[in-house]
């Protein structure tokens, strides 16, 4: 395992000495700066496993404030463990501290175990996010090996098959047939084209997410028309799914913090799931309305119902009972709907009884 890198920034050099010492002597790799601009330097350019910064230097009471902002704003240091170093640890400075970003504070003066227990809580923690991440990316790799090339291939199937026949025995089928053969086509192009589309909409989405001014601007969205984007996108998948009688429609005006577009498609999402995992002949209700200074939208069905690890488990590339049942998709529409409402500053939640219904609710600032 490499020797862990550890920045200390301060401009008392009798300290940065003793700091330096003691973590050398348990293995670590110290780099040291003298105050906040050389320190702002030294991690970009060494990347450092944690960040060890005094407040005050050189006269300046906020120095240590100055750098740790700094270093958050910059996606290559936004993680890096940050522990501020300060004689005056006031309730006021350590909130702006942790309003900054910082992990922990560690009052001057320290004993080396107190140094010792800091640093390697710290570091503990940030290795458990890690692992955790790791794990989460393994997960992901895993569901897309396993999905992706069964999803893609179910579709092509159905065209080339059809086309196939077509091509080779045109002139010896009657017109009904091939009018069949023609929608088939037509139904797995589209099943392939949604899952191409949300593949790369759930992966746009994880790029945004990463990038702040991305989305503070999709924040920044007004949509007036939600009740109408609900009602047209609820009753084009009624139609889709042969259902129009089932949908039972509840929606008031709320403007919501959120585009047409992607809202659109958190409803299209939704109530394509309620229909595909509930049976004819069983409502489905799409309910909009204001609550407690939010907009509240939700889809309820009476179908088969998720139980609480398949509710926890939620995410992209997960589909439920595959094994038992055949469905159609990579299992990423409810990812992508929650994505949307993280992404916008609001929650998706589920309530459900298996063989009694499901439903889901996503919650969105109204627009200012």
């Amino acid at each position: 395992m490499p020797m862990k890198k550890i920045l200390v920034i301060d401009d008392e050099a009798w300290l940065r000495e003793m700091v330096r010492l003691a973590l050398e002597m348990k293995g670590y790799e110290v780099i040291e700066a003298a105050d906040h601009v050389e320190g702002d330097t030294k991690a970009r350019e060494r990347l450092p496993d944690l960040i060890l910064c005094d407040v005050n230097m050189r006269g300046k009471a906020d120095a240590g404030f100055t750098a740790l902002a700094k270093l958050r704003e910059d996606a290559a240091t936004a993680a890096i463990p940050f522990i501020l170093m300060t004689g005056m640890a006031d309730a006021a400075g350590m909130r702006h501290g942790m309003e900054l970003g910082a992990d922990d504070y560690l009052p001057k003066p320290f004993r080396v175990e107190e140094l010792y227990a800091t640093v390697n809580a710290r570091l503990r923690k940030a290795q458990s996010v890690r692992n955790e991440a790791e794990k989460k990316l393994s997960e992901l790799r895993s569901q897309i090996s396993l999905m992706m090339p069964h999803e893609m291939r179910t579709p092509l199937n159905g065209i080339i098959s059809n086309a196939e026949l077509l091509a080779d025995s045109a002139e010896t089928l009657d017109s009904k047939t091939i009018a069949e053969m023609g929608r088939e086509i037509r139904q797995s192009g589209e099943r392939l084209e949604r899952l191409i589309e949300n593949f790369l909409i759930y992966a746009q989405l994880e790029i945004v997410a990463g990038d702040a001014e991305k989305t503070a601007s999709l924040r920044s969205a007004r949509n007036v028309q939600a009740a109408v984007n609900a009602s047209d996108e609820a009753g084009a998948r009624a139609a889709q799914a042969g259902r129009t009688q089932d949908l039972v429609l509840q929606l008031a005006d709320a403007p919501v913090a959120i585009g047409q577009e992607y809202f659109r498609k958190i409803v299209s999402e939704l109530v394509q799931n309620a229909f595909k995992f509930s049976e004819q002949g069983r409502r489905v209700q799409v309910n909009l309305s204001k609550v407690d200074g939010h907009a509240e939208f939700s889809v309820r069905d009476a179908g088969r119902g998720f139980s609480t690890e398949q509710i926890r488990r939620v995410g992209a590339y997960l589909q439920f009972d595959r094994t038992a049942d055949e469905h159609q998709g990579l299992g990423l529409g409810l990812a992508i709907a929650k994505k949307l409402a993280e992404l916008h500053g609001g929650t998706l939640a589920i309530t459900s009884v298996p063989g009694e219904g499901s439903t889901v609710t996503v919650k969105l600032p109204l627009s200012k």
